[in-house]
């Protein structure tokens, strides 16, 4: 057996291996092709070639590992490298295969200096899957390990530890209706002086405290960029704003509350991918305004707004004890899989990495 850098030449045998697993069942993964294969492991963001291995017997591929090393994309954190995928050939299983690539692929990531490897919704490279009972229903990223797949045993056996569970949730919203209730919490909140819908960037409420008080530099930064596509867009805009002087893609819907000039409830931005999906980065309410139903109105005002959008579904991922699940459930929203955060570490200080 050899463990080698995929070639160009190996594209075919590749794309057989993966599809034989998603035709079998085994994994949840779109089929592959040589476009999606481009996209996702040569021009995504984090993709080294020397990362994308194969096992190589007897002049045939056997199976591929891909992996995202340390401090190659912008959201990087020092010594976390990822395992994107690894997938044998159904007719070389048993042989050792699986387990040669993990450990070449450790081997690489330790020596660009990573002391953890993991399988999360944090690798940059977002592998899109199908949503199990749907007409192809999709989801754009795997939020984990699915504990369905065929491979879940492989991981806790070569010293993977389980460190969070997420659950997986769907909705066809041709099934949505406002539920009863939702109008009159709007109405009890603007009393209390929190606006809730389509957020007025204009208004350059600050967002900072909240990002700050929930921890999350991600929410902070989809929160500027969507700001500032509202702002560029403005009729009197400073054009020195707009790159090369072309007019960017027209702003897409947040969905906010807003409080005494501060913004203390996001949910968007409201988007809407090909394949029919209503896509949104998350939902946040600030600590200090937590349980006044603020995440409540803009979750169901997130999902009205799809379906006015023409979005056919959508779906969302989130911890598998989260007691937000109540507000999903409550908007119709039934979870579908479990999946599991896994990491090994590779510091030495604990674990197995072998």
């Amino acid at each position: 057996m050899l463990i080698r850098p995929m070639r160009a030449d190996d594209l075919d045998q590749v794309i057989r291996i993966w599809n034989a697993c998603v035709n079998a069942g085994e994994v949840l993964y779109y089929p592959l092709t040589e476009d999606y294969f481009r996209r996702k492991f040569v021009d995504g963001e984090g993709c080294e070639p020397e990362n994308l291995l194969v096992a190589e017997v007897s002049g045939q591929v056997a199976g591929f590992i891909h992996g995202v090393a340390p401090g190659t994309f912008r959201l990087s954190r020092p010594g976390q490298a990822y395992l994107t995928v690894i997938l044998v050939d159904p007719a070389r299983r048993g042989q050792g295969v699986g387990a040669a690539l993990l450990q070449a692929l450790i081997a690489r990531m330790k020596s660009r200096g990573a002391a953890a490897l993991s399988v999360s919704s944090l690798n940059p490279v977002n592998l899109d899957w199908r949503i199990p009972g749907t007409p192809g229903h999709d989801h754009n990223n795997m939020p984990g390990l699915d504990n369905g797949c065929a491979g879940f045993g492989f991981f806790g056996h070569r010293g993977f530890e389980r460190r969070h569970d997420e659950v997986s949730m769907y909705i066809n919203l041709a099934d949505y209706s406002m539920p009863e209730g939702v109008a009159a919490l709007r109405e009890k909140l603007a009393r209390e002086g929190i606006q809730t819908g389509p957020y007025d960037a204009r208004l350059m409420a600050d967002f900072d405290g909240m990002c700050d008080r929930v921890g999350s530099d991600y929410w902070r930064d989809v929160l500027r960029t969507e700001t500032a596509a509202w702002l560029r867009n403005e009729p009197n805009a400073d054009s020195r704003m707009w790159a090369d002087g072309i007019r960017p893609a027209g702003p897409r819907v947040i969905l906010a509350a807003v409080s005494d000039g501060r913004v203390v409830g996001f949910t968007g931005p409201v988007d809407k991918q090909k394949s029919g999906r209503g896509w949104f980065t998350g939902i946040c309410t600030d600590p200090l305004f937590e349980r006044r139903g603020i995440a409540t109105v803009l979750f169901n005002l997130l999902m009205q707004a799809f379906v006015d959008e023409g979005a056919a579904f959508s779906t969302l991922f989130t911890g598998a004890d989260n007691h937000a699940q109540k507000i999903y459930r409550g908007a119709g929203m039934r979870p579908v899989r479990q999946f599991s955060i896994m990491t090994l570490d590779l510091s030495g200080k604990g674990g197995n990495d072998t």
